[in-house]
């Protein structure tokens, strides 16, 4: 049996969507070690101030990776639209000639889906996708209005393609169900979420909290700095407000890093330090020095229906987690994971408010992380991917 997987990201970047294409192989490598797999991903393009040297074309065993090359000096909408032009080209150049009994691709942005569709039909094969976000929904959120008039038809025609080809279709979070079953009923619907890799599994050192709340406490956040997680909009005003009782350390980088740091200049924050995007292993320490874990989702209607990814590896931390968030993920830590302390996105009173309220005594969410390990989700996910050939 030969498989392509389409992920735009794949292990050594860091992203969502490369450590789980990378934690899917793996499964799919220990329980069908006869099948062939083609992976056409990318070289580390995440953020600028990150990169790691890999092989162009790598083989391990029945496995063979195919990286391209999709780094450009063109930033913004432009430079997203160029490195996905070349992905494409790249990858229909790697297919001729090839034959596959399926098709698997992971997509936050439509157009890795709908390259995925697209292959799949030339190569009459069987289609798998696998949905982490709406990209439509975001596009109606963050694009400037007169963009979207534009955009919206030709994106909505590429989106019903992409998903009636599509021969099972599998969505990260529940919070996606209304939106796809409202569109196309009749499709076969999975739900295998994100989940806690093994390195936060075996690496974690548990450390009993002992916190005065008389000093100042340390928040930390790891992640993209992008318009999405909206840092710029909450972060300067939350740590003015709180420069006696925490310090920040942001880790990553992203597209609104230069707003987010002018916005700190301007308010003179002292409280506040960014740093470089690290490693994994690296950021283990800071998981382990800090008191607070800190995430946060923009005001957009599109996040309403996501369970970051983030969630996840902070779970297997006996440590109080704080967010602004709305909509399905509120509802899905309510009931499944205690230690969250949830604000309404971009809302600095009520972060104040929630900060106030924690509790540092977190108990172990042993229940949260046996449902949410890595490999069980993924060894499900392999076997609902290959049972589309047997």
């Amino acid at each position: 049996m030969n498989l392509l997987i389409i992920s735009f990201f794949y292990k050594p970047d860091l992203s969502a969507g490369s450590f789980r294409t990378t934690a899917l192989v793996e499964s799919i490598e220990q329980k069908y070690p006869t099948a062939k797999i083609d992976i056409i991903s990318t070289l580390p393009n995440r953020y600028k101030d990150f990169s790691e040297d890999c092989k162009k074309i790598e083989y391990n065993g029945n496995v063979t990776i195919y990286r391209a090359d999709v780094n450009t000096k063109v930033s913004g909408i432009l430079g997203q639209i160029i490195s996905f032009i070349l992905f494409f080209l790249f990858t229909f150049k790697l297919v001729v000639g090839k034959k596959y009994n399926v098709v698997y691709a992971t997509s936050s942005r439509l157009m890795t889906a709908f390259l995925g569709a697209l292959v799949a039909t030339i190569k009459r094969a069987y289609l798998y996708l696998d949905i982490r976000d709406i990209f439509i929904d975001t596009v109606e959120d963050v694009f400037p209005k007169k963009m979207t008039v534009l955009v919206l038809p030709i994106l909505s025609v590429i989106e019903r393609f992409t998903i009636n080809k599509a021969h099972k279709v599998n969505m990260v979070s529940r919070g996606f169900l209304p939106y796809f079953e409202s569109k196309f009923k009749d499709k076969s619907y999975s739900f295998y979420t994100n989940g806690i890799d093994s390195i936060f599994l075996n690496n974690i050192v548990k450390k009993i909290p002992n916190i005065d709340k008389n000093k100042t406490v340390s928040v930390i956040y790891a992640g993209n700095f992008g318009d999405g997680q909206g840092l710029h909009k909450i972060i300067p005003q939350l740590a003015k407000k709180l420069e006696n009782k925490a310090s920040f350390q942001l880790i990553g980088n992203g597209g609104r890093k230069k707003e987010l740091e002018e916005q700190l200049e301007k308010l003179n924050i002292n409280n506040v330090e960014i740093i470089a995007p690290v490693h994994r292993i690296e950021l283990l320490k800071f998981y382990e020095n800090a008191d607070i874990l800190f995430l946060h989702l923009n005001d957009y209607d599109a996040f309403k229906k996501v369970i970051p990814s983030k969630i996840f590896e902070y779970a297997c931390y006996n440590k109080p987690i704080w967010g602004g968030l709305s909509g399905y993920v509120v509802d899905f830590l309510s009931d499944s994971m205690h230690g969250a302390y949830i604000f309404e996105p971009c809302n600095v009173d009520e972060a104040v408010k929630a900060f106030n309220n924690i509790d540092y005594d977190i108990k172990p969410r042993e229940k949260f992380i046996h449902l949410y390990t890595r490999s069980n989700i993924m060894n499900n996910l392999a076997d609902d991917v290959m049972a589309l050939i047997k």
